[in-house]
């Protein structure tokens, strides 16, 4: 692999929360990143830095046309609103496996909590059994493994699991955004999905893509098939990252409950409902995945702290107003352990 190779990446799913994180990440280190998207030439208006390559993931020959002369694919895509979910997944991962095979790159996929069932919990290692009670678990799991047997074959791979997204970028159909608050409004009260005394985990985006990014740096040194798990944010007793967002906002909101009740009413007509509906297990019983495989690697886990992580996002979904010129000066002045 010439040296060029080894610093292009190509990002499907740029456009997307983790994709676009992690293509800055690598941007900002010196990669030259190439994007396909079916409108590349909309895109590129908005992220003019990357090379954009128009294409659909969903075909195979966009997919080995874009991976020419790279030695990185990021696997960060998902189908347009998240529809057909079952039936597009896999053949996208599938042309990204045979691209990857064809110019002897390797695979990065931002994973999640979805694998494991309860036989797992509450604290899933990386070697955990994988036993989902979902059909996105059933997914997800599908796709490791055809990810591990084409590890075995020339084609390299990182999988990064972590919990529920939160951060600028993040899709509108996340937690944090379609449960807690309200995009574009000041928050007056937050609805809470956890149950009190029951801990989640949470991801903030900057942070799983900066430890995507240094995983990258050292990918010569990993298995051919690597897998860790990020500790993220662990909202112990399930009212930490409410009550973060409360001290963020002035302390005046309310912490209400989520309206579980309006679910299953809801679930049949609207798509993100029948995703909440779905993953609701992981909000009753506690699930936390252990970084030690991580920070062994690594020597620490990138961590944002959590008011400066939940301000970011508040302020990128329109909830808060954007930081005055001085403020973001001293920001600046004083990176947060997420610097890199």
């Amino acid at each position: 692999m010439n040296s060029e190779m080894k610093t292009t990446a190509l990002i499907l799913g740029a456009t997307g929360g983790i994709g676009g994180a992690v293509a800055r990440k690598l941007l900002a280190r010196g990669w030259r990143i190439r994007a396909l998207n079916r409108d590349a030439a909309k895109v590129s208006r908005n992220e003019p830095a990357f090379d954009w390559v128009q294409g659909d993931a969903m075909n195979a020959d966009d997919v080995l046309k874009a991976a020419e002369g790279v030695g990185l694919i990021v696997h960060a895509v998902n189908p347009p609103g998240y529809r057909d979910w079952e039936t597009l997944v896999l053949p996208m991962l599938d042309n990204t496996i045979a691209a990857a095979r064809a110019v002897g790159a390797r695979i990065v996929l931002p994973g999640n909590v979805y694998n494991f069932g309860p036989d797992a919990l509450p604290t899933p290692t990386e070697e955990s059994p994988q036993h989902p009670v979902t059909k996105k678990g059933a997914i997800r799991v599908e796709m490791e493994k055809r990810l591990e047997a084409a590890s075995q074959s020339g084609a390299g791979a990182i999988i990064v699991r972590a919990g529920d997204f939160f951060g600028p970028g993040t899709t509108a159909n996340s937690w944090f955004s379609s449960g807690l608050v309200t995009p574009g409004k000041p928050v007056g009260t937050i609805r809470n999905p956890a149950r009190r005394g029951i801990g989640h985990q949470w991801a903030y985006l900057p942070d799983m893509a900066e430890t995507i990014a240094q995983l990258i740096e050292r990918a010569d040194r990993l298995p051919a098939f690597a897998v860790y798990h990020m500790e993220g944010f662990w909202d112990a007793d399930g009212m930490q990252m409410a009550e973060a967002i409360k001290r963020v906002v002035g302390g005046k909101a309310k912490i209400g409950n989520f309206p579980w009740w309006i679910v299953p009413f809801a679930a049949p007509f609207v798509p993100v409902m029948r995703e909440i509906k779905e993953m609701r297990y992981l909000w009753k019983v506690p699930l936390r995945m252990r970084n030690a495989r991580l920070t062994a690697e690594l020597g620490g886990e990138p961590q944002t702290p959590i008011d400066e992580a939940v301000r970011a996002s508040l302020v990128a979904l329109g909830c808060l107003p954007e930081p005055h010129r001085d403020t973001a000066a001293t920001l600046i002045g004083h990176p947060s352990q997420n610097a890199g």
